[in-house]
């Protein structure tokens, strides 16, 4: 049985253990001030709405810390629901989905629907936000993908992007959410894969972060163990791990996206799953994080562990 004394000081000892987190956030609230910081959505955890909102919590802290916020959002497993439900078939080449006009006219649809639902909980929460599609003020121009030189439909490759509406917003004091469709030179509506738009946007931006959630805990040492993520790697050791065949399989070309976007100019990207509660947060504030950090090689290290 707890005395009543001892339930006082097990309180206190919380709300201390509450105020170092808060310590420690500090010098990470003073660098990133101000800074614009591009967290691409995706996964399972905007199927599951306590997670989502945790997600959006995470998201409307960072601004009200006075971080600049913008998140780029897919829907890849509600589409998957949509196809299901009206009797579509699913099809992939290399791991994009075949994108006929009827498809097209589907995802647009779910994504949007998405979007708005993202943007009432951003507002719920007192933080006003604009919901806008790659198509909205020329964002993203596309051209049509063709891997391994087939014609997979809808399906857009990054042409250029003008981050000029995305700019507008934040400097109206709005949060800034983007879900990935493009235009080509005809006008035509293209799926974008929402990984390459979340990076193409973060580097038009000069985003000091670029963050991706999805359900991957981080990069592995050991491919089968969870309990091997790396906390932090520089872009060379991201390297060497790739040429190794540790990096393989689908986190090959979110590694590649990382890379790129270190080229382009972003200091830190960072991997992490958004199935843990707050993960954005932890990762953003904390030393150690909840998944990996892949930084440029001039950059240094938070933390010396894995």
């Amino acid at each position: 049985m707890i005395m009543k004394g001892q339930q006082q000081q097990l309180d206190m000892d919380k709300w201390i253990e509450k105020g170092d987190v808060l310590i420690e956030a500090l010098p990470y609230i003073q660098r990133f001030n101000r800074k614009i910081i591009v967290v691409k959505y995706g996964g399972s955890a905007m199927l599951d709405e306590e997670l989502k909102l945790n997600v959006i919590e995470d998201a409307v802290l960072l601004k009200l810390c006075g971080f600049k916020p913008v998140i780029v959002h897919g829907g890849g497993k509600e589409i998957n629901r949509w196809v299901d439900r009206v009797g579509m078939k699913h099809e992939f080449v290399d791991g994009f989905r075949v994108t006929d006009g009827d498809t097209m006219e589907l995802v647009e649809m779910v994504l949007s629907k998405v979007n708005k639902d993202l943007v009432a909980k951003v507002q719920s929460l007192g933080v006003k936000a604009a919901g806008i599609s790659g198509k909205d003020g020329g964002l993203i121009r596309v051209k049509k993908k063709m891997p391994g030189g087939r014609d997979i439909g809808f399906v857009g490759d990054i042409v250029s992007v003008d981050t000029k509406i995305i700019k507008d917003l934040i400097e109206k004091d709005f949060l800034p959410i983007v879900f990935p469709v493009g235009m080509d030179d005809e006008f035509n509506t293209y799926n974008v894969n929402a990984d390459e738009a979340a990076s193409a946007i973060a580097m038009e931006l000069s985003a000091e972060k670029l963050v991706y959630l999805s359900d991957v805990e981080g990069v592995r040492e050991n491919p089968d163990d969870p309990e091997t993520v790396f906390s932090e790697l520089y872009a060379g050791e991201a390297e060497d791990l790739m040429k190794k065949g540790i990096i393989s399989g689908g986190m090959l070309p979110k590694i590649q996206n990382c890379l790129d976007a270190l080229k382009g100019g972003i200091s830190r990207i960072h991997i992490m799953d958004g199935r843990i509660p707050h993960s954005l947060l932890l990762e953003i504030f904390t030393h150690k994080g909840t998944g990996t950090a892949i930084l440029g090689d001039k950059e240094e290290k938070y933390w010396n562990g894995k």
